[in-house]
């Protein structure tokens, strides 16, 4: 009779679930930085209302975040190949991994681009102006004032939606990838045994995502709210400095002539 749990086959099969995992976080990796650089530009022409972008980013972002992301997974996988072909380009040897990078990472941005969105709006909009009667550029300003501090309140929304991320690459390998679930999926396959595998994935995800969570939280201390708030101010304070610094040298300069035409009054009295 099978037993329902086998921890010896569970403790077998561990390493071999195991070796997977970098392929689950380079996943992860990459639609995280393809997610942040979309999802921030997203949100700035939202921000800036850029018109016609506004408008597509919104029906991208809605289309996203409306729809399960296995659906997108497979209208990637399956439907983008089909259109390409129809352009001529033929994507039929691309590695699975690349439709697994788009569609984690087009999710990624519509998610983020809100998140980073809200955190720039929650910044007061005086400090923006401020910055830019200081005399810093627009980009500076946002670079130097706005975005440390839109950071700090962003942190914890890019952990969760980190994690979020890491769970949901659970989905690949419904095209084939042999990630963390697919590799269980597979020794269970071959021994009859599903269950084991499963539980050592889930004792990886949790794993990891207990780690990620620490991760996020010392980001989080690092990135506090006084801290930002006072490289901000040094910021601007610095910039301030500055243009007094050479107000007073155009003031020198101005008073200079006065001051010979009072030595030589001198000398000749």
């Amino acid at each position: 009779m099978n037993q329902l749990f086998n921890i010896e086959l569970a403790e077998k099969y561990f390493p071999k679930i195991l070796s997977a995992l970098p392929t689950t976080l380079l996943i992860v990796f990459v639609a995280t930085i393809i997610g942040l650089v979309l999802g921030a530009l997203i949100a700035m022409i939202r921000i800036e209302k850029v018109p016609v972008l506004t408008q597509l980013s919104a029906v991208f972002v809605s289309f996203i975040r409306g729809t399960p992301i296995l659906v997108q997974l497979f209208i990637v996988f399956y439907g983008l190949p089909e259109v390409l072909k129809m352009m001529g380009l033929d994507i039929s040897e691309l590695n699975k991994m690349y439709y697994l990078y788009v569609t984690y990472g087009l999710n990624t941005a519509a998610f983020q681009s809100e998140t980073i969105r809200a955190a720039i709006l929650s910044v007061p909009e005086h400090q923006l102006e401020a910055s830019l009667a200081s005399g810093l550029t627009k980009q500076q300003a946002y670079l130097k004032v706005i975005l440390p501090q839109a950071i700090q309140v962003a942190v914890p929304s890019f952990g969760t939606a980190t994690i979020s991320l890491l769970q949901d690459t659970s989905l690949a390998f419904t095209i084939g990838v042999l990630d963390v679930i697919g590799r269980a999926q597979a020794l269970g396959a071959v021994t009859m045994h599903i269950f084991e595998g499963y539980v050592d994935a889930a004792l990886i995800f949790i794993v990891c995502s207990i780690l990620l969570e620490l991760f996020f939280k010392w980001i989080e201390r690092k990135t506090s709210y006084d801290a930002v708030t006072r490289q901000s101010k040094m910021a601007i304070s610095k910039r301030k400095n500055r243009l007094k610094t050479n107000l007073d040298h155009l003031s020198q300069e101005t008073t200079q002539p006065v001051v010979v035409k009072t030595t030589l009054s001198e000398e000749l009295l």
